[in-house]
């Protein structure tokens, strides 16, 4: 129960940081897991875990790094081949001997075998850090693929390094031959055994397929336990189970390029899975990593041997020499074809490029579930020298390293001119992808019974396609633009009041009519004035229509014909007020949004104007274009949400999509809700 009760806090935790990170967007999601989860090991709730190390990497890296594997593109990684074996197999090496000598002149009390065995562990950057801070910071594409390259290599090779210093602090003994030849064998080993167990799973697959076996079910618990039973498998022959689920994951996106068109249902639904489970573990690595900080750092604070200060002294010196030794190994290697590949992925100045690469090399949980794993006592029964100051020094160096990508990155990255044409290019590209899932998602959604509503709906997206390129001059996503919509907005609802009022000062209404619409126009007019009241209507919105569906379809009443006639005549008179104020408003500074809301108002009036021969035809069409309109917001929301995950888009632009996303759901409601 108590495991239980953990696991569910940790979960609320998860929720919680994100909640957080909306507000204060500046901080790194991973930064704000790992502040809750030691503020939650530090209240009297008694929270406690302990951390396995190989049930930390079985759970937690084996399925995040294989799930790396598969959505990094291999041409790029191709490219950038020799840069990432020098980062992330001659810097590893190096950050050892070097970083080992440095600790241990600068400790004199960790012997020299065992501050191998911490710049060893220091050696290695994390992949979901990386991941997670470059959706916040603007880096260039190829510094951000040659950083997910290396961390995808250099937790085998750090790892490995380690577990031969260790064995030369328990054992006194160490071969640099031996060690070099395990190295290679366990590595090598690694790739291979990933590559057959992969190419297993997916016979597998395959064969299932060909006994009639569909079920996405099957086929998607078969993907789930991929990467446990590649890390395993592999692991039980001792080679690398870590390079192993990296070699899987790319074979399996191999896989998933050839069959994709074949398997379409299941490529919705492993990626809708997938996306919730590496949400709560990348999530829950940094959580736990939060749990371990107060005892790993418990007995040092308290230890009679070091001051406080001096602690923290000896976290900052190592911090700023990792730096130092990763900026100093990649400026004096920059120039030449190993780093620039064709000369187009990576980019100029190299200065600049080496700050930033240096300040990226974030360290993570992977260090500290090693700093974990070293043992109690020595071959003769003596105490592991310096233990617990080792597992100190790992959880600060993470937080160090945390702290300073987070403050530095931001400033050193902030684009000139031609990087922010450059960014406002992606934010139409953006808009772009957007507009495409919606068409894609509702053309999924197409059956016999919605074809005609759907071709509504794909043609109203294609207009927006088509208006984007042919504004390219026009920055849609500033803050003006929703201004200038919003304006326009309430101007166009002040002039169908004023035409419902004057429908009623010549009796062409009735008064409660006019009194019931007028009413839901105001409604509307005060929520146009505030963005909180937009989400909360729009919230309102769905769950009343979750509501209806579940309790009160069967109960529906149908508008009788006469009153249907007459909402449909006083709509399409008020849109033609509106359309005709919007036009009288219309600038050249505000053509755009103008354009956006007369495309709307146009729709509402070929639908009034439009002969229909049967009122429930007529309403299952409205039903069915509000389903695929819902269905298409669905769609450009999730695709904004997997854009700034793989780092395409930084927040300030998902942001703007997001906003931009629930203007136009309130725009269908505005004109769906007659």
């Amino acid at each position: 129960m108590e495991i239980l009760e953990l696991v569910l806090i940790m979960l609320c935790l998860i929720g919680v940081s994100n909640v957080i990170n909306r507000f204060i967007p500046f901080v790194p999601v991973p930064l704000l897991q790992i502040i809750l989860g030691t503020a939650a090991a530090l209240l009297p709730l008694g929270l406690h875990l302990e951390l396995d190390t190989e049930l930390f990497l079985v759970l937690f890296i084996a399925p995040l790094l294989y799930n790396d594997g598969k959505r990094t593109p291999r041409e790029e990684l191709w490219e950038l081949r020799a840069p990432i074996l020098l980062l992330a197999l001659g810097l590893v090496f190096v950050t050892v001997f070097a970083g080992g000598y440095f600790i241990h002149w600068l400790i004199p009390s960790i012997p020299l075998p065992a501050a191998f065995a911490l710049a060893a562990i220091l050696s290695p950057t994390d992949a979901v850090a990386v991941s997670s801070l470059a959706g916040r910071i603007n880096l260039p594409k190829g510094i951000l693929r040659l950083l997910e390259g290396e961390s995808l290599m250099n937790d085998a090779s750090g790892l490995v390094a380690f577990k031969f210093a260790i064995a030369a602090t328990v054992t006194g003994v160490f071969s640099i031959t031996e060690a070099a030849g395990s190295f290679l064998l366990i590595s090598i080993g690694g790739l291979v055994c990933g590559t057959i167990v992969a190419f297993l799973i997916v016979w597998l697959r395959m064969f299932i397929r060909r006994l009639g076996m569909e079920d996405v079910t099957i086929h998607m618990l078969i993907q789930i336990l991929t990467p446990f039973a590649i890390y395993l498998i592999t692991e039980g022959f001792g080679l690398s189970g870590i390079l192993a689920v990296v070699a899987g994951g790319i074979v399996h996106a191999i896989e998933k390029d050839r069959t994709e068109s074949m398997q379409a249902e299941l490529q919705v639904v492993s990626q809708n899975t997938w996306s919730v489970i590496l949400y709560i573990l990348n999530g829950l690595v940094f959580v736990v990593l939060g749990l371990q900080i107060p005892g790993a750092t418990e007995t040092i604070l308290h230890s009679p041997h070091y001051s406080n200060l001096q602690v923290l002294g000896f976290i900052g010196i190592i911090s700023i020499g990792l730096i130092l030794l990763r900026f100093i190994w990649v400026y004096l290697f920059w120039e030449g074809s190993w780093l620039l590949g064709s000369g187009d992925t990576l980019e100029r100045p190299k200065l600049n490029s080496s700050v930033l690469l240096s300040l990226s090399g974030v360290r993570g949980a992977v260090t500290l579930a090693a700093a974990f794993s070293i043992p109690y006592f020595l071959q003769d029964g003596s105490y592991f020298p310096e233990r617990d100051l080792i597992i100190f020094l790992a959880a600060g160096v993470i937080l160090c390293s945390l702290i300073i990508a987070s403050i530095m990155l931001p400033i050193l990255s902030k684009t000139d001119e031609d990087a922010l044409e450059n960014e406002e290019g992606r934010e139409r590209e953006a808009r772009a992808r957007i507009i495409k899932a919606a068409i894609q998602a509702v053309k999924e959604a197409t059956t016999d019974e919605n074809r005609t509503a759907a071709s509504y709906i794909v043609a109203d997206y294609r207009r927006q396609l088509l208006t984007l390129h042919n504004d390219e001059d026009m920055d849609w996503m500033d803050s003006k633009w929703d201004k200038q919509l919003m304006k326009l907005r309430m101007t166009a609802l002040q002039a169908e009041r004023r035409e419902i009022q004057n429908m009623l000062d010549r009796g062409e209404i009735a008064g409660e009519m006019a009194t019931k619409i007028e009413e839901g126009m105001k409604q509307m007019e005060m929520l146009m004035s505030n963005k909180f009241k937009v989400v909360m209507l729009i919230s309102v919105y769905r769950l009343r229509r979750l509501l209806s569906k579940l309790f009160l379809k069967s109960n529906k009443k149908r508008i009788p014909a006469g009153n249907l006639d007459q909402i449909r005549a006083l709509r399409a008179r008020t849109s033609k007020a509106a359309i005709q104020a919007i036009q009288e408003s219309m600038n050249d500074d505000n053509r755009q949004a103008a354009r956006t809301l007369l495309a709307q108002y146009d729709e509402v009036q070929q639908r009034m104007k439009g002969v229909t021969v049967d009122i429930e035809d007529e309403e299952l069409l409205d039903q069915y274009k509000n389903e695929l309109r819902i269905r298409g917001i669905q769609a450009q929301r999730n695709e904004v949400q997997s854009m700034f995950e793989n780092g395409e888009i930084n927040w300030t632009s998902a942001s703007k999509l997001r906003q931009y996303i629930n203007y136009s759901e309130a725009g269908i409601l505005t004109v769906g809700e007659e």
